[in-house]
Protein backbone atom coordinates (compact mmCIF):
# COMPACT_ATOMS: atom_id res chain seq x y z
CA UNK A 1 0.00 0.00 0.00
CA UNK A 2 1.10 3.11 -1.29
CA UNK A 3 2.92 5.65 1.90
CA UNK A 4 3.63 2.83 4.20
CA UNK A 5 6.66 2.53 5.55
CA UNK A 6 8.32 -0.78 4.78
CA UNK A 7 10.98 -2.88 7.26
CA UNK A 8 13.82 -1.31 5.37
CA UNK A 9 12.62 1.98 5.26
CA UNK A 10 11.32 1.90 8.80
CA UNK A 11 15.20 0.89 10.22
CA UNK A 12 16.90 3.23 8.10
CA UNK A 13 14.77 6.12 10.19
CA UNK A 14 15.61 4.48 13.35
CA UNK A 15 19.19 4.54 12.18
CA UNK A 16 19.09 8.36 10.79
CA UNK A 17 17.38 9.60 14.34
CA UNK A 18 19.72 7.38 16.02
CA UNK A 19 17.34 4.55 17.93
CA UNK A 20 19.45 1.63 16.68
CA UNK A 21 23.09 1.08 15.75
CA UNK A 22 23.82 2.37 12.33
CA UNK A 23 27.92 1.31 12.21
CA UNK A 24 28.83 -1.61 10.36
CA UNK A 25 32.14 -3.69 10.10
CA UNK A 26 34.14 -3.54 7.13
CA UNK A 27 35.14 -7.07 6.27
CA UNK A 28 38.18 -6.79 3.66
CA UNK A 29 40.35 -3.61 4.09
CA UNK A 30 42.24 -4.78 0.70
CA UNK A 31 38.99 -4.11 -1.46
CA UNK A 32 39.59 -0.55 0.09
CA UNK A 33 41.98 1.80 -2.39
CA UNK A 34 44.61 4.20 -1.51
CA UNK A 35 43.77 7.62 -0.36
CA UNK A 36 44.67 10.14 -3.10
CA UNK A 37 44.34 13.65 -1.74
CA UNK A 38 42.07 15.62 0.91
CA UNK A 39 38.56 15.64 0.85
CA UNK A 40 36.94 17.57 -1.60
CA UNK A 41 34.97 21.15 -1.15
CA UNK A 42 31.65 18.60 -1.67
CA UNK A 43 32.90 16.77 1.70
CA UNK A 44 33.86 19.49 3.33
CA UNK A 45 30.14 21.12 3.59
CA UNK A 46 29.01 18.13 4.37
CA UNK A 47 30.63 18.99 7.58
CA UNK A 48 28.02 21.85 8.76
CA UNK A 49 25.78 18.53 9.56
CA UNK A 50 27.70 17.73 12.62
CA UNK A 51 25.00 19.40 14.67
CA UNK A 52 22.63 16.68 13.93
CA UNK A 53 24.91 14.20 15.48
CA UNK A 54 23.55 15.61 19.00
CA UNK A 55 19.74 14.86 18.13
CA UNK A 56 21.20 11.36 16.86
CA UNK A 57 22.42 11.26 20.58
CA UNK A 58 19.12 12.01 22.61
CA UNK A 59 17.57 9.24 19.86
CA UNK A 60 20.47 6.71 20.92
CA UNK A 61 19.95 7.21 24.72
CA UNK A 62 18.03 4.22 25.59
CA UNK A 63 20.40 1.85 24.15
CA UNK A 64 23.87 3.88 25.44
CA UNK A 65 22.34 2.47 28.61
CA UNK A 66 22.24 -1.23 27.64
CA UNK A 67 25.70 -1.48 26.99
CA UNK A 68 28.09 -3.49 29.20
CA UNK A 69 28.79 -1.81 32.63
CA UNK A 70 32.90 -0.92 32.72
CA UNK A 71 35.03 -1.69 35.76
CA UNK A 72 36.86 0.83 36.99
CA UNK A 73 39.76 0.54 34.76
CA UNK A 74 41.51 3.53 33.21
CA UNK A 75 40.84 4.78 29.91
CA UNK A 76 42.62 7.95 28.50
CA UNK A 77 40.96 10.22 25.65
CA UNK A 78 43.47 12.40 23.58
CA UNK A 79 41.68 14.86 21.44
CA UNK A 80 42.12 15.99 17.53
CA UNK A 81 44.30 18.36 15.73
CA UNK A 82 44.17 21.79 17.89
CA UNK A 83 41.33 20.64 19.58
CA UNK A 84 40.93 21.26 23.83
CA UNK A 85 40.65 18.26 25.87
CA UNK A 86 37.25 19.66 26.27
CA UNK A 87 35.91 18.39 22.63
CA UNK A 88 36.34 14.75 24.58
CA UNK A 89 34.18 15.40 27.50
CA UNK A 90 30.55 14.44 26.43
CA UNK A 91 32.40 11.05 25.69
CA UNK A 92 34.24 10.70 29.07
CA UNK A 93 31.26 11.64 31.35
CA UNK A 94 29.64 8.79 28.89
CA UNK A 95 31.60 6.22 30.06
CA UNK A 96 32.55 7.00 33.88
CA UNK A 97 28.60 7.05 34.01
CA UNK A 98 29.33 3.66 32.85
CA UNK A 99 31.79 2.76 35.30
CA UNK A 100 35.18 3.73 33.61
CA UNK A 101 38.13 5.46 34.84
CA UNK A 102 37.73 7.64 31.80
CA UNK A 103 40.50 11.00 31.82
CA UNK A 104 41.72 13.58 29.25
CA UNK A 105 45.07 13.19 27.89
CA UNK A 106 46.50 15.61 30.50
CA UNK A 107 48.23 17.79 27.88
CA UNK A 108 45.84 20.68 27.08
CA UNK A 109 45.29 21.12 23.09
CA UNK A 110 46.41 18.79 20.56
CA UNK A 111 48.97 21.05 18.80
CA UNK A 112 49.72 18.88 16.29
CA UNK A 113 53.06 17.68 17.30
CA UNK A 114 52.61 13.68 17.42
CA UNK A 115 56.48 13.27 17.54
CA UNK A 116 57.19 15.19 21.20
CA UNK A 117 53.42 14.29 21.83
CA UNK A 118 54.00 10.60 22.02
CA UNK A 119 56.73 10.30 24.42
CA UNK A 120 55.12 13.09 26.39
CA UNK A 121 51.92 10.71 26.72
CA UNK A 122 53.51 7.46 26.99
CA UNK A 123 55.15 8.80 30.33
CA UNK A 124 51.86 9.29 31.64
CA UNK A 125 50.58 5.55 30.22
CA UNK A 126 53.43 4.12 31.86
CA UNK A 127 52.77 5.68 34.76
CA UNK A 128 49.24 4.89 35.12
CA UNK A 129 49.59 1.38 34.02
CA UNK A 130 51.72 0.98 36.96
CA UNK A 131 49.80 2.48 39.44
CA UNK A 132 47.00 0.25 38.04
CA UNK A 133 48.93 -3.04 37.99
CA UNK A 134 47.59 -3.42 34.45
CA UNK A 135 47.54 -1.75 30.84
CA UNK A 136 45.58 1.41 30.04
CA UNK A 137 43.18 1.83 27.04
CA UNK A 138 43.56 4.74 24.79
CA UNK A 139 40.75 6.48 22.80
CA UNK A 140 41.55 9.08 19.60
CA UNK A 141 39.76 11.09 17.92
CA UNK A 142 41.36 12.29 14.18
CA UNK A 143 45.10 13.42 15.25
CA UNK A 144 44.54 11.99 18.32
CA UNK A 145 44.34 8.72 17.33
CA UNK A 146 47.31 8.79 15.38
CA UNK A 147 49.57 9.30 18.90
CA UNK A 148 47.12 6.88 20.72
CA UNK A 149 48.68 4.53 18.16
CA UNK A 150 52.00 5.37 18.28
CA UNK A 151 51.91 4.94 22.24
CA UNK A 152 50.48 1.70 21.80
CA UNK A 153 53.67 0.64 19.36
CA UNK A 154 56.03 1.98 21.48
CA UNK A 155 54.89 -0.17 24.83
CA UNK A 156 52.55 -2.28 23.56
CA UNK A 157 52.93 -3.94 27.56
CA UNK A 158 50.94 -0.74 28.84
CA UNK A 159 48.10 -0.24 26.54
CA UNK A 160 45.10 -2.58 26.84
CA UNK A 161 43.63 -1.65 23.08
CA UNK A 162 43.58 1.44 21.33
CA UNK A 163 40.22 2.88 19.87
CA UNK A 164 40.15 5.88 16.91
CA UNK A 165 37.94 7.52 15.13
CA UNK A 166 38.49 9.35 12.15
CA UNK A 167 42.67 8.79 12.16
CA UNK A 168 44.28 8.90 9.20
CA UNK A 169 46.50 6.31 9.91
CA UNK A 170 48.00 6.61 6.25
CA UNK A 171 49.76 9.46 5.43
CA UNK A 172 49.39 11.46 8.49
CA UNK A 173 47.96 14.63 7.43
CA UNK A 174 48.81 14.02 3.56
CA UNK A 175 45.64 13.24 3.27
CA UNK A 176 43.70 15.60 4.98
CA UNK A 177 42.73 19.54 5.10
CA UNK A 178 46.02 20.05 6.57
CA UNK A 179 47.87 19.15 4.26
CA UNK A 180 48.94 22.81 3.33
CA UNK A 181 49.60 23.63 6.72
CA UNK A 182 52.52 21.06 7.14
CA UNK A 183 53.18 21.83 3.47
CA UNK A 184 54.47 18.90 0.63
CA UNK A 185 57.63 18.51 1.80
CA UNK A 186 57.16 17.39 5.77
CA UNK A 187 54.17 15.36 4.35
CA UNK A 188 56.07 13.15 2.48
CA UNK A 189 58.25 12.67 5.42
CA UNK A 190 55.73 11.74 7.77
CA UNK A 191 54.23 9.68 5.59
CA UNK A 192 57.66 7.41 4.74
CA UNK A 193 58.12 7.67 8.52
CA UNK A 194 54.39 5.89 8.99
CA UNK A 195 55.18 3.49 6.11
CA UNK A 196 58.70 2.56 7.37
CA UNK A 197 57.17 2.05 11.51
CA UNK A 198 54.18 -0.16 10.04
CA UNK A 199 56.94 -2.23 7.86
CA UNK A 200 59.51 -2.87 10.36
CA UNK A 201 57.18 -2.45 13.94
CA UNK A 202 53.69 -3.04 13.35
CA UNK A 203 50.87 -2.41 16.50
CA UNK A 204 50.56 -5.38 17.79
CA UNK A 205 47.64 -4.42 20.16
CA UNK A 206 43.91 -4.86 19.48
CA UNK A 207 42.87 -1.41 17.74
CA UNK A 208 39.07 -0.91 16.71
CA UNK A 209 39.65 1.66 13.55
CA UNK A 210 36.21 4.22 12.88
CA UNK A 211 35.65 5.86 9.64
CA UNK A 212 33.42 7.67 7.77
CA UNK A 213 32.72 8.01 4.46
CA UNK A 214 31.41 11.57 4.83
CA UNK A 215 34.19 12.89 6.59
CA UNK A 216 35.24 16.37 4.96
CA UNK A 217 38.38 16.69 6.60
CA UNK A 218 39.98 13.38 6.58
CA UNK A 219 40.01 11.12 3.07
CA UNK A 220 38.22 8.40 4.69
CA UNK A 221 40.74 5.68 2.75
CA UNK A 222 43.35 6.76 5.11
CA UNK A 223 41.55 5.83 8.33
CA UNK A 224 42.07 2.07 6.83
CA UNK A 225 44.77 0.52 8.89
CA UNK A 226 46.04 -2.44 6.14
CA UNK A 227 49.13 -3.44 8.03
CA UNK A 228 48.28 -3.67 12.31
CA UNK A 229 48.02 -7.55 12.64
CA UNK A 230 44.64 -7.02 15.18
CA UNK A 231 42.73 -4.32 14.10
CA UNK A 232 38.66 -4.15 13.06
CA UNK A 233 37.09 -1.21 10.97
CA UNK A 234 33.56 -0.01 11.67
CA UNK A 235 32.26 2.50 9.37
CA UNK A 236 29.89 4.89 11.02
CA UNK A 237 27.78 7.69 9.07
CA UNK A 238 28.89 10.70 11.23
CA UNK A 239 30.39 13.82 9.63
CA UNK A 240 33.95 13.96 10.83
CA UNK A 241 33.14 16.94 13.06
CA UNK A 242 30.33 15.39 14.87
CA UNK A 243 31.90 11.64 15.47
CA UNK A 244 32.73 12.93 18.68
CA UNK A 245 29.04 12.95 19.27
CA UNK A 246 27.77 10.26 17.51
CA UNK A 247 25.81 7.77 19.25
CA UNK A 248 27.42 4.48 17.02
CA UNK A 249 30.75 5.75 17.95
CA UNK A 250 29.69 6.05 21.57
CA UNK A 251 28.74 2.27 21.38
CA UNK A 252 31.62 0.95 19.60
CA UNK A 253 34.02 2.73 22.17
CA UNK A 254 31.66 1.57 25.12
CA UNK A 255 31.89 -2.07 24.22
CA UNK A 256 35.35 -2.54 22.30
CA UNK A 257 36.43 -1.67 26.55
CA UNK A 258 34.64 -3.66 27.58
CA UNK A 259 35.49 -6.94 25.32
Amino acid sequence: MAGVLGPGTTRDLLTRTGVVFGGTALEDARSVEPPTGPPGRRAGLGELTAPWQLARLLGGAPRLATVPRGDGRIVLDVPGWRASERTGLPLRRYLRWLGWDARGWGLGVNRGFPETDTPALAEGVLILAEQQGGPVSLVGWSLGGVIAREVAREHPDAVDRVITYGTPVVGGPTYTLGATTYGEEECARIEALIAGLDTDQPIRTPITAMFTRRDGVVDWRSCVDHTSPDVEHVEVGSSHLGLGVDPDVWEVVARRLAH
